[in-house]
């Protein structure tokens, strides 16, 4: 695995040509990460950015207010829940929010997660005034381009999907080609990790030895955690989808989730 970097930009990049360029934004864990885009290749990237860059953007003016073609961004929650599409209604989202322990600083989203289901989910209030002038209709809940490139992976029923970032795990399991769960909890250690690894097999009435675990992530490949996780499953590989045409020096799981974006469409925000 190459080494991580956190800043790139291609000879190419030219932001007086944002116009024919995606801009996309991944919000979470007290930070940004962005990628520009020109077709299917990333031009220019970085991580770890200044929240405050969004609201007031000082180094990274060029690149936050230029002109693009697309914007795409991800918003990350410390609440959700999700909605059969059947019996979503747009009246009804107070109601669904009630589940989330809303505080008055928090607002509400709520947009199709796919096919099957709505999410409702809650971001900080300050969240959404820093991204209120690209639109929120732009605005997609983070981990909706990461399930939509497991959806297209041709998963079956023995395959249980596990990200972690900013300290989340992400468990994501289909069945009949939909979303039978997703959750995710906060761990610290790879013991936090293994055991709900292990308690969302046993919930899904799975079996460790049977079940494919497909990570993707800041996981690595034979670090503690992954190994922890090895002791209890016995098939564990590495989810790594194609997204974008990365240059060689950053790691695609690196900017897995970000890279994901590039699948969501624009969705209105109820």
């Amino acid at each position: 695995m190459s080494e991580q970097i956190y800043t790139f930009r291609d000879p190419s990049f030219n932001i007086n040509q944002a116009y024919y360029y995606t801009l996309l934004i991944q919000i979470g864990g007290g930070s940004f990460s962005y990628a520009i885009t020109y077709k299917k290749q990333v031009i220019a990237w970085d991580t770890n950015c200044n929240l405050a860059e969004l609201t007031n953007p000082q180094e990274l003016a060029n690149e936050l207010t230029a002109t693009y073609k697309k914007v795409i961004i991800g918003l990350s929650s410390d609440g959700f829940t999700l909605v059969p599409a059947p019996i979503f209604s747009k009246e009804q989202i107070t109601n669904y929010a009630r589940l989330l322990d809303v505080k008055p600083d928090e607002r509400v989203l709520a947009q199709s997660l796919d096919k099957d289901n709505y999410i409702i989910y809650k971001v900080d209030e300050k969240i959404i005034s820093a991204i209120q002038k690209y639109d929120l209709n732009n605005v997609v809940y983070v981990n909706k381009g990461w399930i939509m490139a497991a959806a297209q992976d041709n998963s079956t029923s023995q395959d249980l999907y596990l990200h972690t970032e900013n300290g989340k795990a992400e468990f994501l399991y289909f069945k009949n080609d939909a979303i039978r769960f997703y959750n995710n909890f906060e761990f610290k250690s790879e013991d936090d990790l293994a055991y709900f690894a292990t308690f969302v097999v046993e919930e899904l009435g799975l079996h460790a030895n049977s079940t494919h675990l497909k990570l993707s992530g800041n996981i690595k490949p034979e670090d503690k955690f992954s190994s922890r996780l090895a002791t209890f499953f016995s098939n564990v590989t590495f989810f790594n989808p194609q997204l974008l045409e990365l240059p060689e020096q950053i790691d695609a799981q690196q900017v897995i989730t970000l890279a994901a974006l590039s699948l969501c469409e624009s969705l209105e925000v109820l």
